[in-house]
């Protein structure tokens, strides 16, 4: 019998990059200036991104387009979200009757709280310019800043499995 080995690092080759944008857009205005730009469509996606913490459960919005010819996998992704929480009535303190909501936030990645959206450009070949991707996004008018993430400074990876 062949026993195949396999090392961590053969399994955590990226086969995907990163783009983080910084902008006051809604994820709509956001999917159609980009596919103005740049020679894709993004389109919304039925299944939003479901990320759960402590503080409860939310819904991220996504975009996709998948480039056959070239086999490639486009993403936009909202990063934060809100989740607005009702206090539980059981303590019998001051406040027990009061309406108040607390509302907090989730990241799909907590490390890059300030980080508004992310394009995640997956492919198995090298053959995206990201350099140019980034300069035309930044060319949108409501876009302060966009960048390339290295993926080696991503600590919660696994929620960009989607």
């Amino acid at each position: 019998m062949i026993v195949h080995k396999m090392s961590l690092d053969e399994m955590e080759k990226a086969i995907y990059q990163l783009v983080a944008i910084h902008t006051s857009l809604e994820d709509y205005r956001l999917a159609y200036f980009i596919n103005q730009n740049l020679p894709i469509n993004l389109k919304k996606c039925h299944s939003n991104i479901q990320i759960r913490s402590k503080e409860g459960e939310a819904q991220l919005s996504r975009f996709e387009y998948e480039d056959e010819k070239k086999n490639v996998l486009w993403n936009l992704v909202q990063n934060k979200s809100s989740i607005t929480n009702l206090p539980e009535s059981n303590s019998q303190d001051l406040f027990a009757n009061s309406n108040s909501k607390f509302s907090s936030k989730i990241y799909l990645l907590p490390e890059f709280k300030k980080v508004d959206y992310f394009l995640k450009i997956e492919n198995e070949e090298d053959d995206v310019d990201i350099t140019t991707i980034t300069n035309l996004i930044n060319k949108i008018e409501r876009v302060s800043i966009v960048y390339n993430i290295e993926l080696q400074t991503i600590k919660s990876k696994n929620n960009l499995i989607f």
